[in-house]
């Protein structure tokens, strides 16, 4: 792809929104499903997130008119406290600094699209309207470049800004850092594409527009971001598809945010037709499903429209965000990124343990699946336990939320240890210990009072094996669940169950496993982030009180032996 066919993709994902443009063109009216947010807030979210896309889009000599129209009065308008439209006041940990930070983008680099056409008391307004940020609290995570990202652009602009939250600001940043370019998103140790399409995204645009104010700390997140790449190509397997993992999944192609910003501030940790190989394989991933709808309207889900699967922060515009990975449109005409031929993943290790980010990756096959240790926040928004407390997560099998807990079917726990105890199906729920080893992670985990699971598991050429020693006060079913494999009409999907295990197969993937009483498991519709119907390969144990231990067996790779375990 070139660079016009990257202007005319961008174009053609977000020209469809200009007929819900509101009449002062200040808010974008999507969809009727609500967030956690006022409404004020989601039409907002739906009028910024576009300037991901456009203002690289305009910085590289892109030009549609209607577009730079919309913005020019939008902005106008949405900033005045007296118009109809405005935008509001803020209050702490307002959802409206979050879209402060597309504005701010794009006085730093559109100025002559978002800023300079506007009269002097409009930028007054403005001004004032994006201050509210420094005169309330932010979220103590990566929201806190929101508020840097505004005051560099104020600074830009020539105007009031706080030099001394830039300072204490970044200074925050640096206590989330681990090791090895990898930060926790907050101090409660949340590892997850928040690092890749926040922190770093937002610490190199940082290091692009104030880099000689504070040369410093851009040579230091341009260090980092190079190292963090070392770890996070494995999150991409060799067709393009990026590890389904963690929260704010539905922001889809930000998956490669962080490589486009690489690019435009010349961070390349690999050749530039590696890095575009990786962007443009991700985005035809996107592009060949069915994440838009009948309007051609980025839906809220991942592969399909799916609100089961949201937070409670996904509102109509929310996936507009992933328009990040567009930076690269700013990159100059004559820049080799254009020219270049995209190239295949380098040769990766087959088994690659990240400790700074509690997992372990096997890529093999061209496919990567990532076993975690289960580290997440107690920040309640929306599926959080299966997002993130799974044994694995996978590029080819994605993986299930649950629509309820009063079934094992809407419970749908792929690649989890459930337990059925008086009628609800109970996954794990506290994490009181975990180590990340070169070949293996060990877990010691809780689903409920009373019932204490140490796990061990262990990558193979072939899947991985876990052994689970189980303490329990009751007497209890357990259900050790395989990956989900997708049974839609056309995936052509054959299952099989006896004593000593069960396999699912279809027509692009398998998974088998043994050891207990076979069982497969027709997932509640909806519940798998990438395939509408799945089946789960399962094994049930009856468990007494006291101690049990299970071994079990998951084989995802055609050809390996299916043996039971000794």
């Amino acid at each position: 792809m070139n660079k016009q066919d990257f202007q005319n993709l961008l174009l053609k994902i977000v020209s469809p929104l200009k007929s819900y443009y509101s009449g002062g063109r200040a808010r974008v009216r999507l969809g009727g499903h609500a967030a956690w947010y006022d409404d004020i807030s989601v039409e907002t979210e739906a009028f910024a997130r576009p300037l991901w896309g456009l203002v690289p889009f305009w910085a590289g000599g892109g030009s549609d008119a209607e577009f730079e129209e919309i913005y020019k009065i939008g902005i106008a308008n949405g900033s005045n406290p007296n118009h109809d439209e405005y935008w509001g006041e803020c209050r702490d940990r307002d959802q409206r600094f979050v879209e402060m930070a597309a504005i701010a983008y794009g006085i730093l680099m559109a100025p002559e699209k978002t800023w300079e056409p506007l009269f002097d008391d409009e930028k007054d307004n403005l001004v004032n309207w994006l201050w509210q940020i420094n005169t309330h609290d932010v979220c103590d995570s990566n929201w806190i470049f929101f508020r840097v990202l505004v005051n560099i652009a104020l600074k830009s602009a020539g105007r009031k800004y706080s030099h001394a939250h830039i300072e204490s600001d970044i200074n925050r940043i640096n206590d989330f850092y681990i090791e090895s370019g990898w930060y926790m998103d907050g101090v409660q140790g949340q590892k997850d594409y928040y690092i890749a399409f926040a922190i770093h995204f937002y610490s190199l645009i940082f290091a692009k527009f104030a880099g000689d104010v504070f040369p410093l700390y851009a040579k230091q997140f341009k260090r980092r971001a190079y190292d963090f790449a070392q770890d996070f190509i494995y999150w991409f397997a060799d067709d393009g598809e990026a590890l389904p993992y963690g929260r704010s999944l539905t922001y889809r192609f930000a998956q490669t945010a962080f490589w486009s910003a690489c690019v435009l501030t010349d961070v390349l940790p690999f050749p530039i037709g590696v890095i575009k190989g990786i962007i443009e394989r991700n985005l035809n991933t996107w592009l060949s499903g069915n994440i838009f709808d009948n309007a051609h309207i980025l839906s809220v889900g991942y592969k399909y429209s799916n609100l089961i699967m949201a937070e409670h922060y996904n509102a109509p515009g929310s996936p507009y965000w992933g328009l990040k990975t567009f930076a690269l449109l700013a990159l100059p005409d004559d820049h080799e990124f254009w020219s270049a031929e995209p190239l295949p993943l380098l040769r990766l290790e087959p088994l690659r343990s990240i400790p700074a980010a509690d997992m372990i990756i096997s890529h093999t096959d061209g496919e990567c699946t990532a076993y975690v240790a289960g580290t997440h926040s107690e920040f309640a928004c929306g599926q959080i336990i299966p997002k993130y407390l799974k044994f694995a997560y996978s590029t080819k099998f994605g993986f299930n939320v649950a629509k309820s807990t009063v079934s094992i079917e809407e419970a749908a726990c792929d690649n989890m240890l459930c337990f059925v105890l008086d009628g609800l199906v109970l996954t794990r729920r506290f994490t009181e210990s975990y180590q990340v080893d070169e070949d293996r992670i060990t877990i010691e985990w809780s689903p409920f009072k009373g019932i204490k699971v140490t796990s061990v598991v262990t990558p193979t050429e072939c899947g991985h094996n876990r052994t689970h020693k189980i303490v329990s006060d009751y007497n209890c079913t357990a259900y050790d669940c395989g990956f989900a494999v997708a049974s839609s009409d056309s995936d052509c999907c054959t299952v099989s169950a006896e004593d000593g295990g069960a396999r699912a197969k279809n027509n692009f993937s398998a998974c088998t496993i043994i050891g207990g009483e076979g069982i497969v498991i027709s997932a509640a519709p909806n519940t798998n982030i990438m395939y509408p119907k799945t089946v789960i390969p399962a094994v049930r144990h009856n468990i007494s009180k006291g101690t049990t231990v299970i071994k079990t067996t998951i084989i995802t790779k055609l050809g390996c032996p299916t043996e039971s375990v000794e």
